[in-house]
């Protein structure tokens, strides 16, 4: 595994038990990381990569890989799943939002829409929100009692092992962005009528919650960040750094589990001598449309 990677897991990961403080985790790249210039190839053969395992990981068939994307409001969860889908087959990619639970879905455990989204093998699903809504959202503005949420982190963790022993493979992404630079993006959206519809009534209401909502994130990522399952803290502020660390974290992901092609279910020499058939059939069939077609006779 490049060691570039490496160092990405190891800067941005949460390790199990580790008490996270949101305001000691940098939102941007530190120095030269932040140029472009630079980070364009890089991004390149990191996308390349993430291909390349999404295709391996469709045909193996084998076990899933499911990718949970938390933020606040503009930190770049659309975006990073446009880039991340951008490098795999559309056969095998799933993404499902999470939005205010229905009736049916109150009516029911809060992990029950979540285990019907659930990526089937052979596939990878991105979840925009998830069910760390539950321990967030509802926290922040107290709809349900703290011992409900509270709770809820035990059941997470229990779910996720669920997933695990049935071949689903789990990364988290909290995209940390800062308050200057979210309200940087909210002007953009202001200033640009084609992202005007990106404009939500909750921006500023949520925003205005901001420590709030910081101390629910540093619990639950404290909380719910486990070797089967971590949490990954990505700078967010600076787009195609984002970007660049989760394709390498799901890059070195991807390569641990061992992945292998599955073997033929026919044998390679039946094939072959199927083939150099077909390929003589073609041949005589090609010669005697010439031949119809008065252009040229057919060979003996």
């Amino acid at each position: 595994m490049p060691g570039s990677a490496m160092r990405f897991s190891k800067r941005c990961r949460v390790m199990p038990g580790e008490r996270v403080d949101l305001d000691a985790h940098p939102t941007g790249p530190r120095g030269h990381r932040g140029d472009e210039k630079r980070l364009i190839p890089r991004l390149r053969k990191s996308t390349d990569r993430l291909r390349a395992l999404q295709y391996l990981l469709f045909a193996e068939g084998r076990r899933s890989l499911l990718i949970c994307l938390q933020a606040r409001d503009a930190a770049g969860k659309d975006g990073s799943i446009s880039h991340v889908l951008s490098a795999m087959n559309p056969q095998g990619t799933r993404v499902h939002s999470f939005k205010a639970p229905s009736s049916e879905e109150l009516a029911h455990d809060f992990l029950w829409r979540i285990a019907r989204q659930t990526p089937r093998k052979g596939e990878v699903a991105i979840f925009n929100r998830s069910h760390y809504e539950d321990v967030l959202a509802v926290r922040v503005h107290r709809l349900v009692p703290k011992g409900v949420w509270a709770a809820r982190y035990d059941l997470i963790n229990d779910f996720e092992r669920g997933l695990l022993a049935n071949g689903t493979h789990i990364v988290k992404f909290f995209l940390h962005i800062s308050r200057d630079e979210q309200l940087r993006r909210f002007k953009s959206r202001i200033d640009d009528r084609t992202r005007h519809w990106k404009i939500s009534a909750s921006d500023y209401s949520e925003r205005a919650l901001w420590e709030q909502y910081t101390g629910a994130y540093a619990d639950a990522l404290s909380k719910t960040s486990t070797e089967s399952a971590p949490w990954y803290v990505i700078p967010a502020d600076n787009k195609m750094y984002r970007n660049l660390a989760i394709t390498r974290i799901l890059v070195e992901r991807l390569e641990s589990l061992g992945m292998r092609f599955p073997a033929p279910t026919i044998g390679l020499v039946d094939v072959r001598r199927k083939f150099r058939a077909a390929k003589r059939e073609g041949r005589t069939a090609k010669r005697h449309r010439r031949a119809a077609s008065g252009r040229s006779a057919p060979r003996p």
